[in-house]
């Protein structure tokens, strides 16, 4: 949408100084896309020696870009690696005219940069179902591999925003037999999100050395725990891609090491968690515990079940403790569940237990639990030891005038 949206109330207090990555460098530019003006295209150059992972959207209709690289992942690491990423228009449900686009957009920059084409990945995000004007792409590229700079990943993350009202971005400095390594994220997302690996644009870079398959299953497991763990509306995204380049510039070698690990979660879950923070219209951050499940399976769909139904998010919006709607929304889901061991609880108030409302519970102190802006809701099934967290926003009027005008 050619307007801007006001700062989502949720959003942190400024971008963060995000540390250089060695072994990446950066550039952003204006090649009007959807709209004149706007800085819509970003480009990442990785050194020879870059170990590349991803996961993507495992939507049926995935979009052309999506399939490129997908097609790609694992390729030798000798000659480097290159990210374009363009904002506007996601090049989705075009038929052969999107394999064109990505194969221009590709060849493009790997005739400015000097890596090969086959690492070369594109990613898209915007309308579906329109022709992406490639030509204004590969007319910006020779700017942008003039421009790279390792101090650019800002820029980066302004260039992929669509609906966004803030960029995103998130580090993690790790301690390795006594050197530092660096990790660093952007990430894009504000509607279309709901966890089906990685429904949005994110794109991690670390200094560590780490071999591409152990990358891979590294990058896969902690998406499950993380951006897999978040929605907005339940929609999932035809275009969206998680990806995570290990350039190896710091000389440490991170494959299998725990602190690296945990650092990268530490990066995931920040950026996941600013991606509902940036729900489109959002105003609460919901935090959904479920323990107590038949197994962590089971605590996932239900705690899913309950942040994707439109009447607890609606209730949410509305500041009403309505645990009616959540009991519904387990009862709903699917798994496994038993009313008469059910315990719900809003923050610390225990509402209700034992397949009826608390006797101790006060609707005011419910109340006081909702109005906070961010509030976390606790169920426990009483059926064995399975647990998960997920995150969600509140639904609010703003959600349908943003979903609305999104293609005027």
């Amino acid at each position: 949408m050619a307007k801007s949206l006001p700062v989502s109330p949720l959003a942190p207090a400024s971008f963060p100084d995000l540390p250089v990555i060695k072994g990446v460098r950066f550039a952003s530019a204006a090649a009007g896309v959807k709209y004149q003006g706007r800085t819509d295209v970003m480009l990442a150059v990785m050194d020879p020696g870059t170990s590349v992972a991803g996961v993507f959207t495992r939507s049926k209709t995935r979009s052309a870009p999506v399939l490129d690289c997908q097609a790609k992942l694992g390729g030798a690491a000798d000659a480097g690696a290159a990210i374009l990423v363009n904002s506007g228009n996601s090049n989705a449900f075009t038929g052969h005219y999107g394999q064109t686009s990505v194969a221009e957009i590709t060849s493009a920059v790997a005739e400015a940069s000097g890596i090969p084409a086959e690492r070369v990945f594109t990613a898209s995000t915007g309308v579906i179902g329109e022709p992406l004007p490639h030509d204004r792409i590969v007319a910006k590229i020779s700017e942008l591999n003039d421009a790279l700079d390792e101090t650019a990943l800002e820029g980066a993350a302004k260039a992929i925003m669509t609906t966004d009202t803030f960029a995103k971005g998130a580090s993690a400095m790790v301690g390795i037999e006594g050197k530092t390594v660096k990790i660093a994220g952007i990430a894009k997302g504000s509607g279309m999100i709901a966890p089906d690996m990685a429904t949005m644009l994110v794109y991690i870079f670390t200094d560590a050395k780490v071999e591409q398959a152990a990358l891979q299953a590294q990058l896969a497991e902690i998406c499950d725990r993380t951006f897999n763990c978040i929605t907005v509306d339940s929609d999932t995204s035809t275009s969206d891609s998680l990806m995570l380049c290990a350039t190896g510039a710091s000389g440490v070698d991170a494959t299998g090491n725990a602190e690296f690990a945990a650092g990268l979660e530490r990066v995931m879950l920040d950026l996941s968690h600013q991606v509902v923070r940036d729900g489109e219209g959002a105003t609460k951050f919901v935090e959904i515990q479920v323990t107590g499940a038949a197994s962590d399976a089971d605590a996932k769909v239900h705690g899913l079940a309950i942040a994707n139904s439109p009447l607890v998010k609606t209730a949410i919006a509305g500041e009403d403790p309505n645990w009616g709607r959540v009991v519904m929304a387990i009862g709903k889901s699917g798994a496994a569940a038993d009313r008469d061991l059910l315990s719900i609880s809003f923050g610390d108030v225990l509402v209700a237990e034992k397949g009826w409302v608390s006797p101790d519970y006060k609707e005011e102190l419910g109340a006081t639990e909702m109005k906070k802006q961010e509030i976390t809701i606790k169920v426990d099934l009483g059926l064995g030891s399975g647990q998960a967290t997920v995150w969600t926003c509140d639904l609010t009027h703003q959600y349908i005038s943003i979903n609305a005008d999104y293609r005027s």
